[in-house]
This record gives C-alpha cells, sequence and structure tokens, in this order.
C-alpha cells in the first residue's frame, strides 16, 4: 500500500512539471506569433478642429519695474523698511540703512580736508617766497656779474693806461732830475778842483746825483714790474672774476628754477591732496544720503527675496536688523498695472515656438479666468539656475505680454499655452501611434486580421495628438502600441560619408610636411644670416652621422614627401655639404630635416 502511494505520488509530480512546461511552451510560442488584431489597441483616424499648443509652467512678473537696490559700501543693517506689499508714493522712504560709522568718517574727514587746505595754503605763500628769493639771488649774481666785467674793462682801459703814463711821468721826471743832478755835479766838481766849494758841498751834490739816478733806475723798474708781470696777473685774474660770476649767475638761475618748480610741485600735490580729501568728504556725503532710499516713483513694494528661487542666495525675508550688502537688490517697485508670464521652454520646444505667437494664460489663483497674451522675448541662452541643478537640462525663459490683468499679483503661479497652429478642420492620431525610422514618420495600420506598415506624411504635434498631412485616411484605425524596434535614431544610421580617410602614415607624412613648411617659412620670415647659421649647424650634423643614420634620414624625409639633405632648404647643386651630392650620389632637395633622425 504504501508503494502503491509512492509512485502515485511521483505519477502526480511528472504529470504537473510535463503540462507546467507545455503550457509555458505554448504561452512563449504565442509571445513569439505576436498578437491578433483583436486582441491589439487601435485608434482611429479623426478629423476635426486641432489647436497645436504648447503648455508649460510658469509665474507672473511685471511688465515695468524699479529695481532699488543698496549703494552703501560693506555691510550694513536694515533699520527701517518699508512693509512689503504696500504701495509707496514717489518720495516716501522705502528703506533706511544703518550710516553710523559713515557719520564717524564723515567728521574724521572734514578735518583731513581742513588740514588740506591749511597745507594748501602754506604750500602757496612758500612758492610766493621762493619766486621772491630766487628773484633777489638772480637779480644780485647779475650785479656781480656786471660789475666784474665793468672791473675788467676799468682795469684794461683806464687803471693800467693810468699807472702805465704816471710811471713813465716819474721815470721822465728822474731823468730831468738826474740830469740835472748830473749837471750840477759837474760845476761843483770844477768849483771844487779850483777850491772854489768845500767838500761837503761836493759830495752833497754827489749823493744827490745818485739818488735821482736810483729814481731812474726804480721807476724803470716799476714800469717793467707793471707790464710784465702786475697787468697779466690783474687781467687774468678779473677775466677769472668775469667768467666766475657768469658760472656764479648760471647756478643761481637753475638753483632759483629748481628752487620755484618744487615749490609747484608741491603746490600741485597739496591741491591733488585736497582735491582727493574733498572727492572723499563728498563719497561720505553722498554714502550718508543713499542711507535713506527714496521712493522713485509710485508703485507697490515687493522684496526682491520674494522672487528667488532656492537656489538664487539668500531667500530670508528682508527685516530690519537684518544685513545687506553693497549692490543687493532690495526692493523691485513695479510702476504700472501691466504684468508678463515668465515661462521656461525646454529646447526641444524651441523650434516650435517664435516671438508674437498668441498664448492663452491660466492662473491658478483666479480659476475660470483666461487671460491672453504673445510672445515678447525668448533668452538667447538657457537659464543658468536650470543648468546649475541639472546640467543635462536646458530650458529657455520666455516672456509672454500679457493684456490686461488689473487683478493679478506678483509671483502668481500660471499656466501658459502657446497657440502655435489652428486648424478648423485635420486629420490627427495619437503622437504614441508613430514611430520614426530617421526622418520618416511610421504607422502600423489594421487590415484585417493584421497590421500594415505605412509611411505617413506629419506635422506639429500637441504632446497628445499629432496632425496627419498624408498616408492615412478618415476612419482607419492605427496601431497605438507600434513595435519600438521600427524607432531607429538618425544617429544610429551607418551611412557612408562621402569623406576620404587617410591611414596613419599618410596623416603622419603629411604632418611631417606641414611642419617642415612652417619651418621654411620661418626661415624665410628670420632672414639670410639666420638661414645660413642654421643651415652650417645642419651641415655639421650631417657631416657627423653614421651612413646608417644618414639612410634613416633620407627615408624618413622621403615618406614626407620630401628629398633628405642637411642644406635646410635644398643643399645646392647635389645637397652634399661639399656640394660634390650626398653619400649615395644623389642631389637632395629637402627642408630642414628632423632634430633626431
Amino acid at each position: 500500500m504504501k508503494q502503491f502511494v509512492k509512485i502515485f505520488v511521483w505519477v502526480c509530480v511528472v504529470a504537473v512539471l510535463v503540462i507546467g512546461g507545455w503550457a509555458g511552451w505554448k504561452k512563449r510560442q504565442k509571445a513569439k506569433e505576436g498578437k491578433t488584431a483583436e486582441e491589439r489597441i487601435f485608434a482611429k483616424v479623426e478629423a476635426g478642429p486641432l489647436v497645436i499648443n504648447l503648455v508649460e509652467s510658469g509665474s507672473i512678473k511685471p511688465r515695468e519695474q524699479i529695481v532699488i537696490k543698496s549703494q552703501m559700501e560693506g555691510r550694513v543693517s536694515i533699520l527701517y523698511i518699508v512693509p512689503e506689499g504696500q504701495r509707496v508714493k514717489k518720495g516716501d522712504v522705502l528703506v533706511e540703512l544703518d550710516a553710523s560709522t559713515q557719520k564717524d568718517n564723515l567728521v574724521n574727514q572734514e578735518i583731513t580736508v581742513q588740514n588740506a587746505e591749511a597745507s594748501l595754503v602754506e604750500a602757496q605763500e612758500k612758492l610766493e617766497v621762493e619766486k621772491n628769493q630766487a628773484k633777489a639771488d638772480v637779480d644780485k649774481a647779475e650785479l656781480n656779474l656786471r660789475f666784474a666785467k665793468e672791473d675788467l674793462i676799468k682795469y684794461k682801459e683806464g687803471d693800467y693806461p693810468n699807472n702805465v703814463n704816471e710811471l713813465e711821468s716819474k721815470i721822465k721826471l728822474a731823468e730831468e732830475e738826474l740830469q740835472n743832478a748830473e749837471d750840477k755835479l759837474v760845476w761843483t766838481k770844477k768849483l771844487f778842483d779850483e777850491k772854489y766849494v768845500s767838500e761837503t758841498e761836493y759830495r752833497k751834490d754827489l749823493l744827490s746825483r745818485n739818488r735821482c739816478e736810483l729814481d731812474l733806475k726804480t721807476a724803470n723798474n716799476n714800469l717793467k714790474l707793471l707790464q710784465t708781470y702786475t697787468y697779466t696777473r690783474k687781467l687774468a685774474e678779473l677775466e677769472s672774476d668775469v667768467s666766475q660770476y657768469t658760472m656764479a649767475l648760471e647756478r643761481t638761475v637753475r638753483s632759483s628754477r629748481a628752487s620755484v618748480v618744487q615749490a609747484e610741485a608741491k603746490l600741485l600735490a597739496r591741491q591733488l591732496e585736497l582735491n582727493r580729501q574733498k572727492i572723499r568728504l563728498a563719497k561720505f556725503e553722498s554714502q550718508i544720503e543713499k542711507s535713506r532710499i527714496i521712493a522713485p516713483a509710485d508703485g507697490l513694494v515687493i522684496y526682491a527675496t520674494s522672487n528667488r528661487g532656492p537656489w538664487r542666495g539668500n531667500t530670508e525675508p528682508l527685516q530690519e536688523g537684518q544685513e545687506v550688502f553693497e549692490r543687493q537688490e532690495l526692493i523691485n517697485l513695479p510702476t504700472a498695472d501691466t504684468f508678463i508670464a515668465e515661462v521656461k521652454v525646454h529646447e526641444t520646444n524651441l523650434k516650435k515656438i517664435y516671438v508674437g505667437l498668441p498664448v492663452r494664460i491660466r492662473i491658478d489663483a483666479l480659476p475660470g479666468q483666461v487671460f491672453m497674451g504673445k510672445i515678447s522675448k525668448i533668452a538667447p541662452l538657457p537659464d543658468s539656475q536650470s543648468m546649475f541643478m541639472n546640467p543635462d537640462l536646458k530650458i529657455y525663459n520666455t516672456d509672454v505680454e500679457l493684456e490686461g490683468g488689473a487683478d493679478l499679483k506678483s509671483g502668481m503661479n500660471c499656466e501658459a499655452e502657446v497657440i502655435i497652429e489652428q486648424h478648423d478642420k485635420a486629420m490627427y492620431i495619437p503622437v504614441q501611434c508613430v514611430v520614426r525610422n530617421g526622418e520618416q514618420a511610421i504607422v502600423y495600420v489594421k487590415s484585417g486580421n493584421s497590421v500594415e506598415k505605412r509611411n505617413v506624411k506629419i506635422g506639429l504635434d500637441n504632446n497628445r495628438m499629432v496632425h496627419v498631412l498624408e498616408g492615412l485616411a478618415i476612419g482607419e484605425e492605427v496601431w497605438i502600441t507600434p513595435p519600438l524596434q521600427e524607432a531607429v535614431s538618425l544617429r544610429a544610421v551607418d551611412k557612408v560619408a562621402d569623406v576620404s580617410i587617410p591611414s596613419r602614415a599618410e596623416a603622419e607624412a603629411a604632418e611631417a610636411k606641414r611642419n617642415a613648411e612652417s619651418r621654411r617659412s620661418s626661415d624665410d620670415e628670420g632672414g639670410e644670416e639666420d638661414a645660413d647659421a642654421r643651415r652650417k649647424a645642419m651641415r655639421e650634423r650631417w657631416e657627423k652621422m653614421t651612413p646608417e643614420e644618414r639612410e634613416a634620414l633620407k627615408k624618413k624625409m622621403q615618406e614626407a614627401g620630401f628629398g633628405g639633405g642637411p642644406n635646410g632648404g635644398g643643399a645646392p647643386r647635389g645637397g652634399a655639404p661639399n656640394g660634390g651630392g650626398a653619400p649615395n650620389g644623389g642631389g637632395m632637395q629637402a627642408p630642414p630635416p628632423p632634430q633626431e633622425p
């Protein structure tokens, strides 16, 4: 009995496995054969009104607004700010910033300006003193030079001739006195010989004659001394005085001019310093004035932080006591009751839209109301904020001008429907019915119990329905879920391009040729002297090469489309260094060989 039960259990297990395997095989076979026409889902080709539109979300913003920014340097605290949402009139105080530091700086700067003004006055007075002193010194130096010149003329034309005349007169007088003394001595001698006069008188006349003779000699010596030594020395001394006073005058003029220029430079520096300090003073005054921000026009107060997204820095609402920095946007002040809708369009939809297209705007906060507008601006570059959040996401900010909108508020969420095309009667099918093979649109049309693959021509779609231009008839049924293996991307199409692909060796040879031509042009631009020096160095290098290295170099340059030689631009008459040809006997016209053969 137990054996029978055991056999029965095994038979049941085998039966279950066989039945399960057969069922699975049938299921796989049925899947391979595909669904029948009855099991597929189809959609009919319909005709009727069709709107090709693009629906994007966005937000409402004022069309015209004044952006109020902080103009104070550094970081300052807010002492007062007008409540957000309040309407203000032109001249009302919007924001008051802490200017205590600027006020302290203003007091210190006023003192600095006063000191700079005092320094300027001092520099002006010093300049006048330097000019006066310079004029006095120059006048004195000119007077000394004039006196020196006059002394020179006076001595040459006055003192010296007078001294000469005086000494000549003395000589002449001494000669006459000597003649008289000699004559008298002769008579006294005769009288003394005849004993008419005493010896004392004779000696007296003799002494008188000797004295006159000595006076004449002295007078002659004085004249000779004057003409030979005194005149030359005195003349050189006076001429030296003239030269010294001339150079002293030049030194005085230059020194005086330098002193005046230096004083003028100091005056200019003081003037510039005063101007700089006044500019700083005006800057502090301006900073204090900018601490009170006045409304430039009537409008509704909207804090700038309210329009920022979560990825645009600090989104903390502005409030008293908060610190703000220079050029930070504080308040947006709309100046009109007109608005725009800012929507973000994905890059795939840019080809559908353009400026001027009509747009229907629906406001989330105002259900049932529809506002009309038109596209006024499409950003030329993608939104950087969205790119920062997702580098693969490229969306473009698009502005839509709204007509009317008295009930609108800035910041409201909206839905923008861009109307691209409108057709009173057009054929259309669901977009999922169409697959693309490259640029060709394909649909599968119901034909009895099977489907027929058919190429169609389509227009734009609104992400739900696609406009069918050609290839289908109204009432035909198309397969909603066509096989995706028919869809082939343009990037995956293997199409032979009409281009030639060089081999690696040809590409390397062409690159070597371009480099050689570049070096040849460099030789031409560098001048004959540089080219001769390079050719000489290459010839020396060629001479030092072994035959194997020369052969390798020639082969490499021939592969590049040149001959091979050490002469740079082609060896003349044979190309070898000695003019008799290369080692293999062939003349070579070649550009400079590569550095390493």
